[in-house]
């Protein structure tokens, strides 16, 4: 509990001495027209706003200074910022979407059996397979399309609008951007990306907050975001984690974290890791895709970055929690 506290204390520290307000005007980054009706957010929690009529927005990003902006709207190609300065406005330029729906040929009408075959795989490597992801629902699985490369061993997945996702597990309702996705039938692995943005179900009834709190917190443990903050506050060993090397050799958090300043820290080491939390062998295993992987304090990290293999990789769309979450 105290080390939950000190987690929050120094969030909120943080947030104190970054105080900021964002805004900025929207344009479409081929015709100019002003765009509304954009969702501008901080990508992985319920902190967002709308732009108005003339693409003007404003934000509070206090809690949020060292996680990057991320703008996106119907029929455009998501945008992020990483470097921002209060004061001065940003210019945003989005990019439409030009994916041929044309080329796009799996549809509900023309092949019944395999758009449902495929969304069958959209959803288990998308939402992930595990108990959380049996009460997840997609409300609009109509506005995703697939396409197979000329192979046919790879399937992809363009969604025309904001996938909305109704997390019951959880108590959350998800809109989320989708970027890319991509499976490969052969080898049977995936990738997708694209930003995720966080509604609590306000519900009123306490049996189930109760209900929501203990699946939220189950969700949680073991997490990326679990493993990211325990590592910020250089405490793997009392949350449960253990990093191993390529040797096995048991690795301390000095070994892999390359601290810049106060705020800043970075994951980094010469070669891929192995996570092992409350077991004695790895179960986990992190990819480098760069030598250096930024996190922060709230569980944040550079997810283009990085990639996982294994247990930990198996909790997707339908176990992932906002960076608001802490246990209580």
């Amino acid at each position: 509990m105290q080390k939950v506290i000190l987690l929050c204390l120094l969030i909120s520290l943080s947030a104190k001495a970054y105080n900021q307000i964002i805004k900025g005007t929207i344009f479409d980054n081929k015709t100019k027209e002003i765009v509304y009706s954009a969702s501008v957010y901080i990508n992985g929690t319920s902190v967002g706003t709308l732009s108005d009529q003339n693409g003007n927005f404003k934000l509070d990003i206090s809690k949020y200074r060292s996680m990057p902006l991320t703008i996106s709207a119907i029929g455009y190609y998501s945008t992020t910022f990483k470097d921002f300065q209060a004061g001065k406005p940003l210019l945003v330029y989005l990019n439409p979407k030009t994916f041929e729906l044309d080329e796009v040929v799996v549809n509900a009408k023309a092949h019944p059996l395999q758009r449902r075959e495929n969304l069958t795989i959209f959803r288990n490597e998308f939402l992930g397979t595990t108990s959380n992801s049996l009460n997840c629902k997609i409300m609009n699985e109509d506005d995703i399309r697939f396409k197979y490369s000329s192979d046919r061993d790879t399937l992809r997945a363009f969604a025309t609008k904001p996938i909305l996702i109704e997390n019951k597990a959880l108590g959350y309702y998800i809109t989320y951007f989708l970027d890319k996705f991509e499976y490969d039938k052969q080898s049977k692995s995936y990738f997708f990306s694209g930003n995720i943005i966080f509604n609590e179900d306000s519900t009123k009834d306490e049996k189930r907050k109760r209900l929501l709190e203990n699946r939220r917190k189950y969700a949680y443990l073991g997490s990326r975001m679990h493993f990211f903050r325990a590592l910020w506050l250089n405490d793997l060993g009392e949350n449960g984690f253990f990093v191993r090397n390529t040797a096995n050799e048991t690795l301390s958090s000095d070994k892999i974290v390359f601290i810049k300043d106060s705020h800043t820290k970075y994951l980094s080491y010469h070669t891929n890791l192995g996570i092992s939390y409350y077991t004695k062998q790895p179960t986990s295993f992190v990819i480098f895709k760069k030598s250096q992987v930024y996190f922060d304090a709230s569980g944040y990290y550079d997810p283009s970055l990085i990639s996982w293999e294994g247990e930990i990789s198996r909790k997707r769309i339908a176990d992932q929690l906002p960076f608001e979450f802490f246990i209580k």
